[in-house]
């Protein structure tokens, strides 16, 4: 597969408006407990994708780096896109914390941009990495059990 370098950017440009607006209409900390409750396991799941994959390792483009190895442990063994699924926590815990139309609009456009971050950053991952194949096989997407 060819790498698109106006893919990959124009995808991060949508993902981080999409969270900037969501982010900056609401509040940060919810007090609800399911508001709340979605924030922290999306931060702990993050931070836990974060510690397992390292620094060295991460990019906020889908374009897998050179010294690119496969990730099986921690979150990954159970779900191939993590981060993502934290953000969706995050983000989901914000909505909630002050929903309007116009803010569940804002959080499917960036379901939408993530899912396609991911299908875009898995045809890469398949050319590069030996055994992506049989890792897809054996994980979910973004969410245990559903996809």
């Amino acid at each position: 597969m060819i790498r698109s370098p106006f893919r990959s950017f124009g995808l991060v440009f949508a993902q981080f408006s999409c969270l900037g607006a969501i982010a900056l209409t609401g509040p940060l900390l919810p007090s609800s407990p399911i508001s709340f409750g979605l924030l922290i396991g999306g931060v702990a799941l993050g931070l836990w994708a974060l510690l397992t994959m390292r620094l060295r390792r991460l990019s906020v483009l889908p374009d897998p780096l050179p010294q690119t190895e496969l990730v099986c442990v921690g979150p990954y063994r159970l779900i191939r896109h993590p981060m993502y699924a934290s953000l969706l926590l995050i983000t989901l815990g914000w909505i909630l914390a002050a929903p309007e139309i116009w803010r569940w609009t804002l959080w499917l456009l960036l379901l939408v941009v993530l899912v396609a971050k991911l299908q875009y950053e898995e045809r890469l991952l398949l050319a590069q990495l030996p055994g992506y194949r049989e890792y897809q096989q054996r994980s979910w997407r973004l969410v245990p059990l559903l996809w």
